[in-house]
């Protein structure tokens, strides 16, 4: 029961007594519900000053934007996992929520036994797909740094007549000596020269 109390719930439907049942389930489960929303509008507002640890969506509700819809912004702005909750399982909404970014997908009615597993797993996949957005992002940043220090390398051996080995050692040098990132003494360099031609 400890790890449910920690997880925080908005749940998204436009009948108050799917919404009222839903939560007393979830509360009797041990998980925390935050709030409530009748519309995607409002489930993107509440995701947003929420800050939710799961969203459960219906998919048609009154308005411009269904379910999916919402569920796009929400995973485009990384808010929250989204769980569908719906009466429909016809493909082009499957292939639209896979789309979305949807992480899960449960048919009503569904019973505790179902509801539970489809939570973890869709908590669970969420923090797989931020520990793998974050090893990407951290790798474009190594790539990033390599290939400006590579050219700032570039740069000091042609102005300055220095092997390869010593214009490194000099950006090297630089970084420790002024605790800045090597990314940094080279986007330094670079536009100095840039300022200098």
């Amino acid at each position: 029961m400890a790890q449910t109390a920690q997880t925080r719930i908005l749940i998204v439907d436009d009948d108050s007594l799917i919404r009222l049942d839903l939560r007393g389930l979830l509360e009797q489960m041990g998980y925390a519900v935050v709030g409530e929303a009748g519309d995607a509008t409002g489930a993107i507002s509440s995701a947003r000053n929420l800050r939710p640890d799961l969203v459960f969506m219906d998919i048609r509700m009154a308005g411009d934007l269904d379910g999916i819809d919402a569920a796009a912004t929400l995973t485009a702005e990384n808010l929250a996992p989204v769980l569908l909750l719906t009466a429909f399982s016809d493909l082009e909404l499957v292939q639209r929520a896979a789309d979305a970014g949807v992480v899960g997908y449960l048919l009503k009615p569904f019973s505790e036994e179902e509801l539970r597993p489809a939570i973890e797993l869709t908590l669970a996949r969420f923090r797989e797909y931020r520990a793998l957005a974050a090893e990407a992002a951290d790798l474009r940043d190594q790539l990033e740094t390599r290939k400006l220090v590579e050219r700032a390398k570039g740069m000091l051996m042609q102005q300055l007549k220095l092997t390869e080995a010593e214009a490194f050692s000099r950006i090297q040098r630089a970084s420790m000596n002024t605790r800045k990132p090597m990314r940094a003494i080279a986007e330094a360099i670079l536009l100095t020269n840039q300022v200098a031609t």
